[in-house]
């Protein structure tokens, strides 16, 4: 793999790029697609850490992709400065604006596919066809690789479906390869038979069935080395979207569970001070002077995250000929010198922060919403697809709940697992906050006022 060939601004499978303008690079415009697109403006109302926070503090997946974003585009920035100055030819055609902003157009919508509720709708989807009612559906489907889509269903190929407009609505966000190759973080299929050992690129997937051959042309026009029929290495600029994710979730969410009193902050202030160079990039005598314990945690996230930029960029570039190669494949975070204390802090967050009562309970709650928002609308579009014409007097509230699918959503002429999936898509891009009203109104639990 070479540089000039993973940066292209090409954008539609079936067409040529176009130039861009000189007020701004095709990257750039990438980042305001994915701003102004209606998938990234719902993660206001998607849950981060505590589903439907009270506290107006904490973060949604907005904030948390807004934040994973900026510390993307220092990565990015400081990254494409050492590779530009030892390939000083590759300045003819790229800047280090280029690369910082690919990475954080990637990093910006490094969760627009996730359902509501965080993972635990993402598991609830996978259950529903696993041990679900939608077990039935096996057989109709047939097909292994689809089947395997569904039981094993993955925002992260759910965001890739979103970001090339599989369904046709009209509202194409269509980024350019590079991006979406950089948003790519499992360039493989879901199929287990299929995957690598021992390749972190390989432990999720990125890809649905129904956008194989967008993805398969993507990265071969991108000449990213190919490992098997359907996985590839990943395009070298992910390892600093996933590090971005990393630095953000570890620290700024370890931050949320100190602020809302999860997570001592003793215990936790020493954590984060164990992040610090202890010379240079933690000024004893300033934080001595601030008195308010939670802007003490927040200025020593500020800090630890700056330190954490720094020593995992050099990494990155210090691999840079392994990235070329594909040989590498480790997550940057797991390689710089405090990835122990980071573990600790990882360890402290799931004990006291993910798995506290509040959250488990909501997450429950929001498990079985999504399920039984899944087969209502999975039973209204097999029963359109089969009644036809005769909808309404064979099957009237299946008519009346097709109603209230927008119409992107709904077919007629497609076969099973496209059906199924564009409701998976429906029900995954929907906010917390609507998923339960819904669920509510449509149990005949409460009604539109």
């Amino acid at each position: 793999m070479n540089w000039n060939h993973l940066f292209s601004a090409k954008r539609d499978h079936n067409k040529d790029p176009k130039p861009s303008g000189v007020d701004r690079s095709d990257f750039e415009r990438d980042f305001d697609r994915v701003v102004f697109s209606s998938a990234f403006r719902r993660l206001q109302d998607k849950t981060q850490v505590i589903p439907l926070p009270e506290s107006d503090f904490v973060h949604t997946r907005l904030t948390h992709s807004l934040e994973v974003s900026c510390v993307g585009r220092s990565l990015g920035r400081i990254a494409g400065s050492v590779i530009l100055d030892r390939h000083p030819e590759l300045k003819k055609e790229l800047s280090v604006s280029d690369f910082g902003a690919v990475v954080a157009t990637a990093a910006l919508a490094h969760d627009i596919g996730n359902p509501p509720f965080g993972h635990s709708g993402e598991t609830s989807i996978s259950n529903y066809f696993r041990h679900g009612k939608g077990k039935s559906l096996y057989e109709d489907i047939g097909n292994e690789a689809q089947w395997s889509d569904l039981t094993s269903f993955e925002g992260n190929a759910n965001g890739f479906r979103l970001l090339t407009n599989y369904n046709g609505s009209g509202s194409s966000v269509q980024l350019t390869y590079t991006t979406l190759a950089a948003f790519t973080k499992y360039p493989t299929q879901s199929l287990k038979a299929d995957k690598i050992e021992g390749r972190v690129s390989q432990k999720k997937y990125g890809y649905f069935q129904s956008e194989k051959e967008i993805c398969l042309d993507i990265f071969r026009h991108l000449q990213i080395r190919q490992l098997n029929d359907y996985s590839f290495c990943r395009h070298p600029l992910v390892f600093l979207v996933e590090a971005a994710d990393d630095i953000c979730y570890r620290i700024i969410d370890f931050e949320d569970g100190i602020r809302i009193g999860l997570i001592p902050f003793k215990e936790g202030e020493e954590l984060l001070i164990a992040l610090l160079d202890k010379e240079g990039d933690f000024y004893r005598d300033r934080y001595e002077q601030i008195a308010d314990p939670k802007e003490k945690i927040g200025y020593l996230r500020a800090r630890a995250i700056n330190n954490l930029i720094k020593k995992t960029s050099d990494i990155f570039c210090e691999n840079e000929a392994g990235l070329l190669s594909g040989d590498f494949d480790r997550s940057l975070i797991d390689l710089v010198d405090t990835s122990k204390e980071l573990d600790m802090i990882l360890d402290l967050s799931i004990s006291k922060l993910y798995r506290s009562r509040n959250v488990i309970e909501i997450e429950t709650a929001g498990f079985h919403v999504v399920a039984e928002l899944l087969d209502m609308f999975i039973n209204a579009v097999n029963d359109l697809h089969r009644h036809g014409d005769k909808l309404r007097k064979e099957r009237p509230l299946s008519e009346k709940i097709i109603q209230l699918l927008p119409k992107q959503f709904v077919t007629r002429e497609a076969d099973l697992y496209e059906r199924v999936l564009l409701v998976c898509e429906f029900v995954a891009g929907m906010t917390d906050s609507y998923a339960v009203t819904l669920y509510r109104r449509l149990r005949g639990m409460e009604l539109a006022s």
